[in-house]
């Protein structure tokens, strides 16, 4: 039985655990605020709320439920724009949207006003900025967006006297989120939540890939759902080494102060990978075995010469590079029954500067047309260490060999980087498809390569340095 809370509602199920929660939540609870929009996670209008307990606190986020499996939600508080109801009275978000004329046809209203909701619930810093964070993945149709930022703005001006308390009291008391708040952390803690320990069907963690391309086959065939997994989970950092556990999401790493100090523009980067939705669900086990060619945190771990630790049901384990575990297009190194079960990489030191680039047909919230990383150590002005990745020209998430050791010895200079590029044009064999022709894409590969020094050398190079050197 799959046991959660929906909204004020004590919920026992024995639904397939791979149906979406979106199908659940509308066609057997009939909650039909939380809207079908897309299927793939894109346009928020989907938007719920996942409360989760740990050492007596519920921690809220936001995700989209088209592609979410029913049994992730299992000993979980789930939220709906239902749930957000005060009783005769507009909740503090929804009396925003409304005041600011933030409506329009009123499909995405829902949407917009949970995740406006999480927000409010989060531990995050109330600024405007995290506040439009929160709402990154929820589009309007109606092209009324300047509308809904006046709205948020609003909800941050509210929150300016926010006081964080365990039971939601000052939430509750000004007209955030209802009464019945009060009282999810003790009905959770009393669920009785047992795991069901399953070994047949494909593994599935988020979800946000596997749902967007196989949701039919997902809820009508067995799932090994792998997100409760605690020894996924988890970032670890000793002796320079980060270990990230394969179950922890974008949404980890963004909130991981320690990481942040050593990427400085991790949040930056991060932010190109999809939408605060997404990132709150997307593992990053998954991302790497997709095998997409432009998977964005693929190519991060790729530059940072990550290693990666596999195992089988019986916990054996085994580990490779990174660099080494794709073979072909969607073709990898796993054997059946064997998971990833961690990343391994060697922080940025002081020695030691990194950089993520991505281009796509929006800024935000889409796949990329190419994206590249470089991790690289330079030493009196001259390249000691280098590590190069880069998606969308070729068939695998492609870790440059030749570029990275062609750069190793050689000066930093507009000459050494422009036959650098060279050499990268050699590795790479883009295809033309949607994103873009053949040619654009090299030529993007070559941008984005220049792009690297002149973001991490402002000082030393600009864009015209490479291009009269060219």
């Amino acid at each position: 039985m799959i046991t959660f809370i929906l909204n004020n509602k004590t919920i026992s199920t024995s639904e397939h655990s791979g149906m979406t929660l979106l199908d659940f939540v509308r066609y057997e609870q009939r909650l039909t605020g939380a809207k079908i929009g897309c299927r793939e996670g894109d346009c928020g209008a989907c938007t719920v709320l996942v409360g989760t307990l740990e050492n007596d606190h519920i921690d809220y986020q936001s995700i989209t439920s088209c592609i979410s499996p029913l049994g992730n939600v299992h000993g979980k508080h789930i939220v709906t724009v239902e749930g957000t109801n005060l009783q005769n009275k507009l909740t503090t978000a929804q009396e925003a949207m409304k005041a600011n004329y933030a409506t329009q046809c009123g499909f995405c209203t829902p949407g917009f006003v949970v995740a406006l909701t999480g927000f409010a619930l989060s531990n995050s810093e109330k600024n405007y900025t995290n506040a439009l964070n929160a709402i990154s993945g929820n589009i309007c149709r109606c092209t009324g967006y300047k509308a809904i930022e006046k709205a948020t703005q609003q909800m941050v001006e509210t929150l300016k006297n926010y006081k964080i308390d365990s039971d939601f009291n000052w939430l509750i008391e000004n007209g955030f989120i209802p009464d019945y708040f009060r009282t999810i952390t003790k009905r959770l803690q009393d669920l009785e939540v047992k795991d069901k320990e399953q070994f047949e069907g494909k593994f599935v963690s988020g979800g946000t890939d596997l749902y967007v391309q196989q949701a039919d086959y997902l809820t009508d065939n067995p799932v090994h759902l792998i997100a409760r997994k605690n020894f996924l989970k988890g970032i670890s950092i000793e002796n320079g080494i980060c270990t990230i556990g394969t179950n922890s999401t974008v949404s980890d790493l963004w909130n991981h102060q320690e990481v942040n100090t050593y990427f400085p523009n991790l949040k930056k980067h991060l932010k190109l990978v999809s939408s605060e939705q997404i990132r709150n669900m997307a593992s990053f086990g998954g991302n790497l075995v997709n095998a997409s060619p432009i998977g964005d945190m693929t190519i991060f771990f790729l530059a940072l010469n990550s290693d990666i630790e596999i195992m089988d049901y019986n916990r054996n384990e085994r580990s490779l590079p990174l660099k080494k575990f794709y073979h072909g297009y969607k073709n990898f190194d796993l054997k059946e029954g064997e998971l990833l079960k961690a990343i391994r990489f060697k922080l940025p030191s002081n020695g030691s500067i990194f950089n993520f680039e991505k281009v796509c047909k929006r800024t935000h919230l889409d796949i990329a047309s190419v994206n590249s990383a470089i991790h690289m150590s330079v030493d009196n002005n001259n390249f000691t260490e280098t590590h190069i990745s880069i998606g969308g020209v070729a068939a695998i998430p492609k870790y440059l060999h030749n570029t990275s050791q062609f750069l190793i010895g050689k000066s930093l200079s507009p000459e050494t980087i422009i036959k650098a590029s060279e050499v990268l044009q050699d590795e790479i064999s883009p295809i033309s498809d949607v994103r873009g022709s053949s040619d654009y894409k090299r030529l993007l590969a070559r941008q984005l390569f220049f792009a690297h020094f002149t973001t991490l050398f402002p000082e030393t190079f600009t864009i015209n340095d490479f291009i009269e050197h060219a």
